[in-house]
């Protein structure tokens, strides 16, 4: 886990890494909404578990945590949300039938610690109302983003994702090159569907977003975005035509099994 970044005045960051080998860094993030009612937007990789709550905690006390926004169960967005519900009573997770009913698969959630949100509703937080939207690509059917309007924040779940190089503070600091490629080989392993998208839709939906002029982008795999919109939505719009990503075979996998085998020879020399 990196350290807690303050985003804006009521954004803060928690972030983290998955290094994937002959791929690259995939960010794994959460994001902490300082609203009158707090909002914790996503939960991690179990993983990072321990590390996680105690980032949570260093920004806020659990016991005032009032929602916690799940963009969609996949396990990197939901490795803390049960020791958080335990140490944050009076916090609901905001989901949709269905990503209730997905968790309900592994570890179900109590009917009366969920709220459903589907998009195009809000939900008040005291000093703002934000609202569920379906985003432009997803991974999971039950996927839903939100936008502030008092922050401008866009939480985009898994769109806008990047593999990257290296770590970043913020999407700004990763070169624009790189920015790009790293997006669309993202669309390309995480929604392989995006080439086959009917793209006067794509187009609408990007369309949407646009209209939203969201000031910052907050995905949760890429670092905070702020004044990036605008490049984001038009390399998004390039996805359709991206490369179909293709991984790594089993002659691949046996080359670094051998490689491995001959890092732990080297390690025990003497």
């Amino acid at each position: 886990m990196e350290p807690v970044r303050r985003v804006s005045d009521d954004l803060h960051s928690l972030a983290s890494y998955l290094d994937v080998p002959m791929l690259g860094l995939v960010p794994v993030n959460a994001y902490l909404l300082m609203a009158r009612e707090p909002m914790l937007v996503d939960t991690g990789m179990a993983a990072d578990s321990p590390q996680f709550l105690d980032s949570v905690r260093s920004a806020i006390d659990p016991q005032d945590l009032r929602w916690i926004w799940l963009t969609h169960p996949d396990a990197d967005h939901t490795g803390s949300l049960h020791a958080l519900l335990a140490e944050a009573p009076r916090a609901r997770v905001i989901t949709t039938f269905l990503g209730f009913g997905i968790m309900g698969l592994t570890r179900p959630l109590p009917l009366d610690r969920v709220y459903f949100l589907n998009p195009g509703e809000t939900i008040d937080l005291g000093d703002r109302r934000v609202t569920a939207l379906t985003l432009p690509t997803f991974d999971n059917p039950s996927t839903t983003g939100c936008y502030d309007p008092k922050s401008g924040a866009l939480f985009s779940a898994d769109s806008f994702g990047a593999v990257l190089s290296s770590k970043a503070e913020e999407a700004a600091a990763v070169p624009a090159a790189e920015r790009r490629h790293g997006q669309l080989l993202w669309e390309t392993i995480d929604h392989p569907w995006v080439r086959k998208i009917d793209r006067r839709r794509l187009a609408e939906d990007l369309d949407g977003i646009r209209r939203l002029d969201p000031r910052f982008i907050l995905s949760g795999h890429l670092p905070a975005a702020c004044g990036l919109t605008r490049e984001f939505l038009e390399t998004l719009a390039e996805a359709p035509d991206a490369a179909p990503y293709v991984g790594p075979n089993q002659a691949a996998l046996e080359s670094m099994l051998a490689q491995a085998g001959d890092q732990r020879v080297e390690e025990s020399a003497p």
